[in-house]
């Protein structure tokens, strides 16, 4: 009997389709915009963690570099971000958010908040910030760290 309550009882199908509830939605709120989920992350990264070379970029996304490159060049056509060579060596690009980056951000997580209100209509705010630490709790390990992914990218260059 314990065996079928654990398996009545496991997450993954529910956050599963919670996550596809989520990402239909949020890219419908984003599609105006002009972006993308990926978009979004490399934005909020960006924000939350300053300006960080494309390597330790790439790094802390977790995508190939040659794929980097062509998120960067949609945002930097759009005016979102800035790629700039450092001045140590010029093999090496930092990226960084512009004013309009910021804006646009600002406006996609406001979007993407209501889209959130409209998907989690049914849990108040109280169940809202349980789910939300319970989320929290079970990323940790997941965390993007650009500092680390930066330290990693310079090792990998003096090798």
């Amino acid at each position: 009997m314990a065996s079928t309550l654990q398996t009545r009882h496991r997450s993954s199908a529910l956050l599963d389709h919670l996550a596809r509830l989520m990402r239909l939605r949020g890219e419908s709120a984003l599609a105006p915009l002009g972006l993308r989920p990926r978009h979004l992350v490399a934005l909020t990264v960006l924000r939350d963690h300053g300006s960080p070379t494309q390597q330790a970029l790439a790094a802390a996304l977790r995508t190939d570099r040659t794929n980097l490159i062509g998120l960067l060049n949609e945002l930097e056509t759009d005016g979102l971000i800035l790629r700039r060579r450092s001045t140590e060596d010029r093999r090496r690009h930092f990226v960084e958010l512009t004013g309009d980056g910021t804006k646009r951000l600002a406006e996609a997580e406001a979007a993407l908040a209501a889209a959130e209100d409209e998907v989690l209509g049914a849990l108040d705010a109280e169940q809202r910030e349980t789910l939300y630490q319970l989320l929290a709790q079970a990323t940790t390990s997941h965390v993007v760290d650009c500092a680390s992914a930066t330290a990693e990218d310079m090792q990998a260059d003096s090798c």
